[in-house]
């Protein structure tokens, strides 16, 4: 596993979910984490996590956690968190993780409604505390980074910037947020800041386990819901930390800055393996496509080869595909 020991992260919106799973795996690089969250303790009443349940995650796996409540719909909350990391840490920070998102409560009780039936509520939710919040982030932690000349800026994005997943909010949003990782690369290249958007795959957190919970055997003639139903090829929200701690280690960033950077892909390239030591493959593999469209491929998904398929194919299939 890289050592990150000595470098400084920031994971905004870590309470829970990909979120949390990053500031373990920085931790279990030995790194100082941040994390930002609107709840310090957890409420018994709901499944929402909370700052110390994380923290208390992140330093069993090694690290430094420090929690920080922040709603990041609230600029000035935002602008006090990153004066206190430059008086703490002396200017150092070594590390944002874009992932804050305040989006999933709304795309569910969307419920796959039309866009023109949510008017500008469905939009708000899903790029406020997003794609608007990661640009403000960013916006204080370039101004750390580039006195500095070194850091990352890693932005948590999905294949939703690609192809239609849950909807015209959340796909425009997505494919912003990848955008906004490109052009910032460019601005800050000559500083020696990379900035990338990363791609996870199909991530058991909380909520996707609480909905794969709730499909029942009638729903699996749905190859989307029983994506679900069966946790087929599923990723921890680990595997996410542990691959963008790699990058916060890797010398030569600044080869990756402005792309898209795949979890599975990375992980697979690195060695890096998932909790239980397993090894998912990426969304755009034909181990993963074949089974998905034949699901009764899946239980002989280890015999098909782990190659990439051209982009310009998934897209016809997309097209085609069950909505959820």
């Amino acid at each position: 596993m890289v050592n990150i020991e000595g470098k400084v992260a920031l994971v905004t919106g870590a309470t829970r979910g990909i979120g949390k799973g990053i500031a373990v795996g920085l931790g279990e690089a030995g790194a100082t984490v941040y994390i930002t969250g609107r709840s310090l303790e957890s409420n018994s009443s709901s499944n929402s996590g909370s700052l110390n349940d994380t923290k208390v995650a992140v330093e069993q796996a090694g690290g430094i956690c420090i929690p920080v409540q922040v709603d990041h719909s609230n600029d000035e909350q935002v602008r006090f968190l990153f004066e206190r990391i430059q008086d703490e840490q002396y200017g150092q920070l070594d590390l944002l993780v874009n992932n804050a998102y305040a989006g999933v409560r709304a795309l569910t009780d969307a419920n796959g409604k039309p866009f023109w039936d949510n008017e500008t509520s469905l939009w708000d939710a899903s790029n406020n505390v997003g794609l608007r919040s990661h640009y403000i982030a960013s916006v204080f932690a370039a101004r750390m980074m580039t006195k500095r000349k070194q850091g990352l800026i890693s932005t948590i994005s999905s294949w939703g910037g690609l192809s239609y997943i849950f909807g015209a909010a959340y796909g425009a949003g997505k494919a912003a947020c990848d955008r906004l990782a490109a052009d910032m690369a460019v601005e800050l290249k000559p500083h020696n800041v990379a900035s990338i958007s990363i791609w996870p795959g199909i991530v058991g957190t909380e909520h996707f386990s609480s909905l794969a919970d709730q499909f029942n055997e009638q729903d699996s003639s749905d190859p989307m819901k029983s994506l679900f139903s069966e946790r087929y090829n599923w990723e921890s929200p680990l595997l996410t930390g542990r691959v963008i701690a790699q990058l916060a280690g890797e010398s030569s960033i600044m080869r990756r800055t402005g792309r898209v950077q795949i979890v599975a892909e990375l992980a697979r390239k690195y060695g890096i393996v998932d909790e239980g030591g397993n090894s998912p493959v990426s969304l755009r593999s034909l181990r993963f496509v074949l089974p998905f469209g034949l699901p009764g491929l899946r239980k002989y998904s280890s015999l098909i080869p782990d190659i990439k398929v051209p982009w310009a194919l998934l897209l016809i299939g997309a097209l085609s595909s069950p909505k959820i």
